[in-house]
């Protein structure tokens, strides 16, 4: 019977070679991926971890952070990195999640496609170290590409895992990484800028003021990923669709009583203005409709104004708001 591990499998070119490495010395490996709110997957839920087990034919579990994992985000213990992003609380989360699949299923060890020194917050020596720690599994993590710069695990000293085998990659360039890479044959990788939304400098810019405003719903960080976010003096929030398919989501998650406008006889954004608007709200979110609308240089513009109260449906006329004023609001 071969020996169990559980692989942390991103989908990335990293961790795509630390699980070549380990079917090649023959573990079976059960593949761990979490999803959060902030991932970049396709609509359809599939990542490139899903690709990757297909590929190396190996069973993967997926796991959903949701609002623990938005608290999380929220008071992270151990700070940000450079924007929102909460590195290392992140994955002590999934370390911990890794361990109970480990202990599920008979797992010698976990292993990840980290690199020391390739990230500057959650793979630094200190930081692994702290996240082996902090996760109850010191001495049970294994990092095949940079193995040779640590201390033998515990299955490396009892002979499980051939140390020799094992690499000593460190830093930022991925050369050594794209070198493997061809020599297994691998092509189909995703680019190195990562898939987390909150290392993005604009994503994180919305997500910290939407904390600030109490707009910490599951389906508020879902709206922050599509359209253009103003924050109006009343600090209402109005959401503009760039496009059909956004203008099709924003609708979707829109609630009922919420208004929605459109600029009717013209190729129109729908705009989305959140919470219960004052009337000089309306104003500025018609003004905003009119703004990304094919002929926003008309003077006036037939908006429509509605929701599921019907005496809220309306038109009214508006003219495009002024960029200057547009710029003070954008999130």
């Amino acid at each position: 019977m071969r020996r169990k591990a559980i692989g942390l499998l991103s989908g990335g070119l990293d961790s795509i070679l630390a699980t070549k490495m380990m079917l090649d010395m023959g573990f079976e490996i059960i593949a761990l991926n979490l999803k959060t709110p902030f991932c970049c997957c396709d609509t359809d839920d599939r990542c490139w971890s899903d690709s990757v087990a297909q590929r190396f034919n190996i069973p993967l579990k997926k796991i959903y952070g949701g609002e623990d994992y938005l608290e999380l985000v929220k008071n992270p213990k151990h700070g940000y990195g450079k924007n929102m992003n909460p590195c290392i609380d992140c994955r002590i989360f999934l370390f911990k999640k890794g361990k109970e699949l480990m202990e599920e299923v008979g797992a010698e060890f976990i292993f990840t496609g980290e690199v020391l020194g390739e990230r500057p917050m959650s793979q630094r020596m200190y930081a692994m170290k702290l996240i082996e720690k902090e996760s109850d599994l010191e001495g049970k993590v294994l990092r095949p590409l940079s193995a040779k710069l640590f201390k033998p695990i515990q299955v490396e000293k009892r002979g499980i895992v051939d140390r020799e085998r094992l690499l000593s990659i460190q830093g930022r360039s991925r050369k050594p990484q794209m070198a493997l890479a061809k020599r297994y044959r691998i092509e189909d990788y995703p680019c190195p800028a990562g898939g987390c939304l909150l290392t993005d400098e604009n994503f994180s810019r919305r997500l910290k003021d939407s904390f600030e405003h109490g707009e910490d719903s599951m389906r508020n960080i879902f709206l922050l990923k599509i359209g253009r976010h103003f924050r109006l003096p009343t600090k209402a929030k109005v959401i503009a669709g760039r496009n059909q398919k956004e203008n099709e989501t924003l609708l979707s998650l829109s609630l009922p009583s919420e208004l929605k406008f459109t600029v009717e006889g013209y190729k129109s954004t729908y705009t989305l203005l959140l919470g219960e608007p004052a009337l000089e709200d309306q104003t500025l979110a018609s003004r905003i409709c009119a703004r990304y609308c094919d002929e926003k240089e008309l003077k006036n513009l037939t908006v429509k104004i509605w929701s599921n109260s019907p005496e809220k449906c309306r038109k009214v006329e508006a003219s495009s708001l002024d960029e200057k004023l547009l710029s003070s609001i954008r999130i």
